[in-house]
């Protein structure tokens, strides 16, 4: 009896101890998926520009986390809602920036980037 009551009181808090940690995540999302749930279901004009927000706080917030970079795909999906918005050459500048990020996104953006184009 004496093993089982020191296992309880001295190594299961010891294992809870040692499973604490500075958790770094891969990249900061911010209120990217509630803001864009939002923007989905909702679609108005506030909803847009607060969705613009959400995106440029996600590109600029990702100091502490693991990669320090962008996610995949906010580039390329902020670009796009900006030439929608007819913010043309802001969202090219933001398909490259895709493109430079993550090279096997190329022929995509490219292709969106020939569409706008003509």
């Amino acid at each position: 009896m004496n093993k089982f009551l020191f296992f309880f009181a001295i190594l299961i808090p010891l294992l809870f101890v040692g499973c604490a940690s500075n958790y770094k995540s891969l990249y900061n999302w911010d209120a990217y998926s509630t803001q864009t749930y939002k923007y989905v279901k909702g679609g108005n004009e506030e909803d847009t520009e607060k969705l613009f927000e959400v995106y440029q706080k996600v590109i600029d917030g990702q100091d502490g986390t693991i990669r320090g970079t962008i996610p995949p795909g906010v580039c390329a999906d902020y670009g796009y809602l900006l030439i929608k918005a007819g913010r043309v050459e802001e969202g090219k500048a933001l398909l490259r920036k895709e493109m430079e990020l993550y090279p096997e996104s190329a022929q995509f953006m490219n292709g969106i980037i020939r569409k706008v184009e003509r």
